[in-house]
């Protein structure tokens, strides 16, 4: 369970029929072949224009850009589209947001692109690789001048 945390350990770890099941909330889809393929986290889920963005997938294909080293997406405030696709990355070369974006485009569905593309030195990642969603956010709503 989690610690001191008594409603998210009854929300995480459920017991059904005398079984004690994790349900740690990742969202997938089952593939005609039978393969399972993972979206991500669904609170990490980011609601674009009435649609579902999730952020691995964007991650995964700016990754797959040779000048980015690393990436994390979050979804930020915006008038037009509810939330804002806005990923923020570290690069070893050179390379535009506008390069990044339709990168991203030629990979996945336009509309999951992010809006913005901010760069960062270093991402904070945790020693284990987990992401800091939250001071990302923070990053990116402080450089978009978005007060929340």
């Amino acid at each position: 369970g989690y610690y001191k945390d008594e409603a998210k350990t009854a929300t995480t770890f459920r017991t059904i029929n005398g079984v004690r099941y994790a349900i740690p909330g990742d969202w997938c889809t089952v593939e005609a072949d039978g393969t399972i393929s993972l979206l991500g986290r669904g609170s990490n889920c980011i609601n674009t224009a009435g649609e579902k963005v999730y952020p691995e997938e964007v991650e995964e294909a700016l990754k797959e850009h040779a000048a980015v080293k690393d990436a994390l997406v979050v979804g930020v405030p915006d008038e037009k589209w509810g939330n804002a696709v806005t990923a923020v990355v570290s690069t070893d070369s050179e390379v535009s947001e506008d390069e990044l974006r339709s990168f991203v485009q030629s990979r996945i569905a336009r509309y999951k692109a992010p809006k913005s593309v901010l760069f960062k030195d270093d991402l904070g990642r945790a020693p284990n690789g987990k992401a800091d969603y939250k001071s990302i956010k923070a990053f990116a709503l402080d450089k978009l001048g978005i007060s929340q």
